[in-house]
């Protein structure tokens, strides 16, 4: 027989600040070798070592070898989704220099929440796709906006979304390939509440697939080699204003 889950020994692992990096830095799916997260997490190769046996240990972390090399990402996207929970009943770390305050105000603008758009890019993304009809609201709210029983920083339960009938229209004019986001094994519609906005945006197969079409047209950038903090392009906001009409972006 077997007893409660044990939180208390996963939430262990997020008690230290430095292995909290480590898990930061994977948090937008990528997978990074163990010299780049030792410099985000700022530790010696020999402490981020140590860190990433514990996270794989738990099942949080897995590896990935290629060639002489072994690269590192989260086991897939409930670690992600854990970490934006803990970050939204966290407090705020004190900002002791310019450089903090702008990353964390980076985070707020636009950043990744594991493969999709998060923050006020993907808030505002999401909404306009409700607006111009990609997206239809199936119970009668037309708005992004949180619903009575949305667990704060969490996939929705209950999606209260579907395709609209300007879907093809409108994904295709973005370069989204439905058909080809619809065809893998994972959902193509699931949202999340966002921590930081506290309303809805696009995640699941879709969410993935707006995301990577951002940042190969070059719409949107990472602002470090291990920050899932994003930059919009002056070429990105142009598109988004044509295509979704969301003007003033870029300020």
């Amino acid at each position: 027989m077997e007893g409660d889950a044990d939180i208390a020994r996963t939430a262990a692992l997020f008690a230290d600040p430095a292995r909290v990096r480590v898990l930061l830095a994977l948090a937008d799916g990528r997978a990074l070798a163990a010299s780049v997260l030792a410099a985000e997490a700022r530790l010696s190769a020999q402490g981020v070592s140590a860190h990433l046996a514990k996270l794989r240990a738990a099942g949080l972390v897995v590896a990935e070898k290629s060639g002489r090399h072994r690269f590192y990402r989260l086991a897939g996207p409930e670690p992600a989704e854990l970490m934006e929970t803990l970050a939204r009943f966290s407090p705020s770390q004190p900002v002791s220099s310019l450089r903090e305050g702008t990353r964390a105000e980076a985070l707020r603008t636009a950043r990744t929440c594991y493969d999709h758009l998060a923050g006020r890019l993907g808030v505002a993304v999401t909404s306009a796709l409700l607006a111009r009809g990609a997206l239809a609201a199936q119970d009668g709210v037309p708005s992004t906006r949180r619903r009575e029983g949305d667990r704060i920083s969490a996939p929705l339960r209950e999606h209260p979304y579907t395709l609209g009938p300007a879907a093809r229209s409108v994904f295709g004019e973005l370069g989204v390939d439905l058909d080809a986001a619809a065809a893998g094994r994972r959902p193509l519609l699931k949202f999340c509440l966002d921590w930081s906005e506290q309303r809805h945006h696009l995640a699941g197969a879709l969410g993935a697939a707006v995301a990577t079409r951002f940042t190969d047209a070059g719409w949107v950038r990472r602002r470090g080699r291990a920050h899932r903090a994003l930059r919009l392009t002056p070429e990105g906001a142009r598109a988004l204003d044509t295509h979704l009409g969301l003007a003033g972006l870029a300020a």
